[in-house]
């Protein structure tokens, strides 16, 4: 998944942001998920002849890589509604405004209060989420997509609650803060502040890699393939030198393929995966490098930044006339207080205890889970065009451009176990990426230099 298709996750504005930023490398491939709006394969039960398709696998892993979308597509499932749900118990129990009691009882200032609480909800949202993750992880173990220790697991698990509670619990408590200043446009101000976020996670993304990852100087090991990756670079104008290029010790994790581009202007730099470099062909590396730079070439981050300041302008004014609702409706019943001073002459019901700002990010959680096959819809027409500037940008370098990129998705598909033929409907609904037989069959069949033609991007 590329860096723009992350900083577009709704809900992370609220109480995920640091997570966002704790996982940020922007992946080719479409790597392994924890959660329903993952861009994984998904379950399938048709299996149409391996031979006629561009994508195929052999018969043994055809049948795992069915077997292990259909447990990842409802393991993705369950984690997204359980989310939700968890968030809603929190409310229908009165926990959320039980916790916050006993926090005011507990210290007396203000943002103190706040704090705690934000830090604590982030806690036990984490704690929520780890049953899921952790069968997850078992199940990438089983498969031999991961390698990766139960002890290095925890210990990435607790690195991103680290972060989670160092930028989320902060972020929380200035959004409570400006729901009580202005309790009719806390909306509007909310979302002025989530613009910069979203531009300052896209550029200190590479600042935060190392805190889970091993990365060397590409250089060291691998130059003959830095010499091949400048080719590419120079054509496509992304000025990256050699120093930025750098090989992450994935295989201590993963079994899995992938290169990368993370950060903006000055953290800008390229990832290779050691378990890519010397595993696939370099051509390959260089198709998949190409596809990464196109996103910056054909500047779909600012546009993807774009899209999203528009969308979550509506949303969130959607959200807060929701939340809003819900706490007139059932707010004595939560133990959400609709008198506060912060409410009174306002007009409207108040989301000012912190319990009632719970109501809000309830509201969000749903509306980025409804609206995720609008952002998915987004992010594969961008996906497909990096694979055609991809394409384009080895032509010319490499001996067969349509042979080149095949083999890469073929590669890329086996080492994650992706189903040949996804189910249509979740493709739709779930998938960031197109599916990998649609990037495959699209590339066996795009010459566009056949009988002295030209590319879209490039001349020749």
């Amino acid at each position: 998944m590329s860096t723009f298709c992350k900083i577009s996750t709704i809900s992370v504005v609220f109480a995920l942001t640091c997570l966002a930023l704790s996982s940020p490398s922007a992946a080719f491939a479409q790597s392994e998920p924890a959660r329903a709006n993952s861009s994984g394969a998904r379950a399938s039960t048709s299996v149409t002849t391996p031979s006629r398709q561009a994508y195929s696998l052999s018969p043994d892993k055809l049948a795992k890589a069915i077997a292990f979308s259909r447990t990842r597509q409802i393991l993705g499932l369950i984690g997204s509604l359980w989310g939700l749900a968890f968030l809603w118990l929190l409310l229908t129990s009165r926990a959320a405004a039980t916790l916050a009691t006993r926090i005011e009882a507990l210290v007396k200032p203000c943002w103190l209060q706040g704090l705690l609480f934000f830090a604590a909800l982030l806690v036990l949202m984490t704690l929520a989420d780890l049953p899921v993750g952790w069968y997850g992880h078992r199940v990438s173990l089983a498969y031999g997509i991961s390698v990766q220790s139960w002890g290095s697991w925890v210990s990435d698990l607790a690195k991103g609650l680290g972060l989670t509670l160092l930028f989320g619990a902060p972020l929380m408590l200035l959004f409570h803060w400006i729901v009580r200043r202005s309790p009719r446009r806390y909306w509007f101000w909310i979302w002025a502040v989530t613009l910069p976020l979203m531009v300052l996670s896209a550029l200190g993304s590479p600042l935060l890699e190392p805190i889970f990852d091993r990365f060397d100087p590409l250089q060291k090991d691998h130059p003959a393939l830095v010499a091949k990756l400048e080719t590419v670079v120079h054509r496509t104008g992304t000025k990256i030198p050699p120093e930025r290029m750098f090989l992450m010790q994935a295989s201590l994790k993963s079994n899995g393929l992938n290169a990368y581009v993370s950060g903006i202007g000055a953290t800008k730099r390229i990832v290779v995966w050691d378990t890519t470099a010397g595993r696939i062909p370099d051509d390959e590396v260089l198709f998949i490098f190409g596809h990464e730079s196109g996103h910056y070439v054909l500047n779909h981050i600012p546009k993807e930044l774009a899209w999203s300041a528009v969308g979550l302008f509506f949303l969130y004014w959607g959200c807060a006339g929701c939340a809003v609702w819900l706490v007139n409706r059932y707010g004595h019943r939560w133990g959400i207080a609709g008198d506060s001073a912060a409410a009174q002459g306002s007009g409207q019901a108040s989301l000012y205890p912190r319990a009632g700002f719970v109501v809000l990010l309830f509201v969000v959680s749903v509306a980025g889970f409804v609206l995720e096959p609008v952002s998915n819809t987004f992010s594969r027409h961008f996906e497909h065009e990096a694979d055609v500037y991809g394409q384009e940008a080895i032509h010319g370098l490499v001996a067969d451009p349509q042979r080149t990129a095949v083999d890469a998705f073929n590669h890329l598909g086996e080492a994650w176990l992706e189903d040949p033929n996804p189910n249509l409907f979740l493709e739709f609904w779930t998938y960031s990426h197109p599916s990998t037989q649609h990037r495959a069959e699209f590339a066996a069949h795009y010459d566009p230099w056949k009988a002295g033609g030209e590319g879209k991007f490039f001349s020749k």
